[in-house]
């Protein structure tokens, strides 16, 4: 149980309270704090996955945990943006377009509970799915994005010649390519489910 893989799927749960605390508390270096300590959580989200190869350490109480801690952490902070505001960017109110903005948010969510309830039923029926090249580049953009969305209000300072509006409007652009291999990589799994479901011993 605490293997190092383990231990480092753990401690990304375990930042996930710090990363909320950051994130509400005013100031730049609250701010820079809450980067910092989701960087490290999602870059412990490869370093885990790499560990347990090199050191032949998997274990089914990680591959159990391992999704979970990845969604707690990437719900938390859409969550968070979403809160604050920063989904809603370019100071829009809450109108039809304006809302327009929340659907990448919204797509990874639904996706990730999706998800989550096909992994429950697909194990239930002894069916496994490996994880693709798509599902691991998903995950990494998703980081990457939510990363430069947290950053948002400090762009002005560590990218003096970008503007604040072209710098929120690569990261959104970013998060909805996330969003939409996030749409990719749930068909994936609902393809599978279906399969089961439509197989030789369940033909109706």
């Amino acid at each position: 149980m605490f293997a190092l893989p383990n231990a480092l799927t753990i401690m990304r749960i375990a930042l996930v309270p710090v990363f909320a605390l950051a994130f509400v508390l005013p100031g730049e270096t609250a701010r820079l704090t809450a980067f910092a300590v989701f960087c490290v959580a999602g870059i412990s989200d490869a370093l885990d996955g790499l560990a347990a190869r090199k050191l032949n350490a998997g274990s089914e109480f990680g591959r159990m945990l391992d999704p979970i801690a990845d969604k707690i952490l990437v719900a938390v902070a859409l969550m968070m943006l979403v809160a604050e505001g920063s989904i809603r960017q370019f100071n829009l109110t809450m109108t039809p377009f304006g809302l327009l903005r929340l659907v990448p948010a919204l797509i990874i969510l639904s996706r990730e509970i999706l998800v989550s309830g096909l992994r429950e039923f697909l194990a239930g029926a002894e069916v496994s799915i490996p994880v693709t090249v798509f599902a691991k580049f998903k995950t990494a953009l998703q980081m990457i994005a939510i990363g430069a969305m947290i950053l948002t209000p400090l762009a002005d300072r560590f990218f003096p010649g970008v503007p604040a509006v072209s710098y929120t409007a690569f990261a959104y652009g970013l998060l909805w390519v996330a969003a939409a291999l996030t749409v990719y990589t749930g068909y994936v799994y609902f393809r599978a489910g279906l399969r089961h479901l439509h197989g030789p011993g369940n033909a109706s």
